[in-house]
């Protein structure tokens, strides 16, 4: 396999906009670049970038991260020092070590979605990205009560935002292997088309907007809806995804929706 993950990385690099590209990205660090700035320094389109850029984040030679309304590339040092060890004839594996993007949806942004999505960013650190959008954003952002939970639990809770899907229907978003749906009821909303390839699943979840009662008890039903999804991203995050086909991973995903699955693994 070191050889084949060599061999696409290099193939991936066989072109001068994608080595330029990459001379640009080592060059502006961990901080990365922005697409419109990369194609301003290079002198090309934007759907001509995308393509380019596609390829090489396939490679693992750099990754898209975003930040606020835009997103930003930076490159991967470990994997081109990686190609440097494979020419030099050393023993470092030629890896393409991209962390798998989640997607998590729910009406509004402001409760379910943000706090798997701030879960699953502290528990998958390094093998998972997290991200969560909503069909009908809450102009208000996320709930006060949720961001004063999630941050007395030692979350981060300063990247988190109420946002539209979207966001996440353009040609330069990134790309998502997995979406998960945490709607109590769907009630007919339309999912965005994220294509045939990404797993998706409905983990249905009660909506915190709904819940009454003193403060005493709103609190106990918010640790209770935390506590749920946190034992469910427990398991989804030791699913064998190398040994499952695509079927079996499908079914072992959806199953987490279930709300027993938190019993078992």
């Amino acid at each position: 396999m070191e050889n084949e993950h060599a061999a696409a990385a290099f193939a991936a690099l066989g072109q001068p906009t994608r080595l330029a590209l990459i001379q640009n990205l080592q060059s502006a660090g961990p901080e990365g670049l922005a697409a419109g700035d990369i194609a301003e320094a290079l002198g090309v389109p934007p759907s001509t970038l995308s393509f380019h850029l596609r390829a090489l984040e396939d490679a693992g030679l750099i990754t898209p991260q975003r930040q606020g309304r835009q997103v930003l590339y930076a490159s991967e040092p470990a994997a081109l020092a990686a190609l440097v060890g494979f020419l030099g004839g050393t023993t470092a594996p030629i890896t393409a070590p991209r962390a798998m993007r989640v997607l998590f949806l729910c009406t509004r942004n402001s409760a379910r979605s943000i706090m798997a999505e701030a879960i699953l960013n502290r528990i998958g650190a390094g093998r998972f990205r997290a991200y969560s959008a909503g069909s009908e954003p809450a102009p208000d952002g996320p709930m006060p009560e949720v961001l004063a939970q999630l941050q007395a639990l030692g979350h981060d809770v300063a990247p988190l935002r109420s946002k539209s899907w979207e966001e996440f229907t353009s040609t330069d978003a990134p790309r998502f292997d997995f979406v998960i749906a945490l709607c109590d009821t769907l009630e007919g909303q339309r999912c965005p088309d994220f294509g045939d390839t990404i797993t998706s699943a409905a983990w249905p979840l009660p909506d915190p907007a709904k819940f009454s009662g003193a403060g005493a008890e709103r609190a106990t039903l918010l640790n209770e809806l935390y506590a749920a999804l946190r034992r469910r991203l427990d398991i989804f995050i030791s699913l064998p995804f190398t040994t499952l086909d695509r079927m079996a991973l499908q079914a072992r995903v959806e199953a987490l929706g279930n709300p027993m699955a938190g019993a078992r693994a």
